[in-house]
């Protein structure tokens, strides 16, 4: 059903310190013996990585959280799927074009739910990032999605969305079936959709092509997750035309969970496995399904009408500043 993590997980700089220690400390392991124990060395090593990890992960730059939100070995959609949920049946089509797989929906069973499905898949590698196209929908994948999102309301069952994309696919033929259309449709279908939604940005939530599934009632990102208008190299192509300013447009974008959390875009941040998330799938998962099982108790007790009027009002409430003389 997933697709499985790389072996050769890719180092980030920034951790290269950490990983270095660990294979130390795997090293000593491995050459520990009934009659010459390493245990004292590794405790006092095991103990340095783990201090070291938490200087770094608390200076992180926002470009470093943007490393980290398209590390190849992230979970993707389908590892959430398979660590929380049960009895997913995945659906297909659009029932006009084409099954797009850069987009997967299906029905599950999640704790007490049974529940819709859907969010952005990207490949493990080149095979199947090319099946997927690098998590990159197009207009037949949004139509897909609107589809189950519909089918979900008429039976009353909540939408648990997983955001991961680089953005919808801009190519040619994209663009000749609809691409914006498509998008546009996706956001006016889940404003008026009488059921919960939950939207959980756990990668790179990128332009339009992910805010096609995030019109929802609450609005959750992992620790290291990023939600923006346009990428940092996007954008320091356009103001700059300079990529030695990638690192300021990232920190300019304001693109970051706790930057949308002032913002009032996302309600909640889930903390990610010491490291992050492409270190313990796992323990990533588990934050995770806490967070939606309390969001999810919350908003099934609300009536139909309610959930739209509260869906609405928060989406009015975006954007919204008052300035005042310094």
């Amino acid at each position: 059903m997933s697709e499985s993590p790389a072996s050769d997980r890719l180092v980030l700089e920034f951790e290269r310190p950490i990983i270095e220690l660990e294979k130390k400390i795997a090293e000593l392991r491995g050459l520990s013996t009934a009659t010459v124990d390493f245990s004292s060395e590794i405790r006092k090593l095991d103990q340095k990585a783990r201090k070291l990890q938490k200087e770094i992960f608390a200076e992180l730059s926002a470009q470093q959280k943007v490393q980290l939100s398209r590390h190849p070995g992230r979970p993707y959609m389908l590892d959430y799927v398979r660590l929380l949920t049960e009895d997913f049946t995945e659906l297909h089509g659009d029932r006009s074009f084409h099954d797009d797989p850069a987009i997967v929906g299906g029905l599950a069973r999640f704790d007490a739910w049974e529940v819709l499905v859907l969010g952005h898949q990207k490949g493990r590698n080149t095979k199947e990032n090319l099946h997927r196209n690098f998590g990159m929908a197009r207009p037949e994948g949004y139509r897909k999605a609107t589809r189950l999102m519909r089918m979900a309301s008429r039976f009353r069952r909540p939408i648990l969305c997983f955001i991961d994309t680089p953005g919808a696919y801009p190519g040619l033929g994209a663009e000749e079936r609809g691409q914006a259309e498509a998008i546009a449709k996706a956001l006016q279908v889940m404003a008026s959709l009488e059921c919960p939604i939950i939207s959980i940005v756990v990668g790179e939530g990128g332009s339009g092509g992910a805010l096609a599934l995030g019109v929802a009632d609450r609005i959750l990102m992992l620790e290291y997750s990023i939600y923006s208008v346009i990428s940092p190299e996007g954008c320091a192509s356009i103001l700059w035309r300079d990529p030695a300013k990638v690192p300021e447009a990232a920190a300019q974008l304001k693109l970051t969970a706790p930057d949308l959390v002032q913002l009032g875009i996302c309600d909640e941040i889930i903390p990610e496995a010491p490291g992050g998330a492409h270190r313990d799938a796992a323990v990533t998962a588990a934050k995770v399904r806490v967070a939606l099982k309390k969001h999810l108790r919350e908003l099934c007790a609300l009536p139909p009408a309610e959930l739209v009027e509260k869906r609405y009002q928060k989406f009015r409430a975006m954007g919204a500043f008052l300035e005042t003389p310094s």
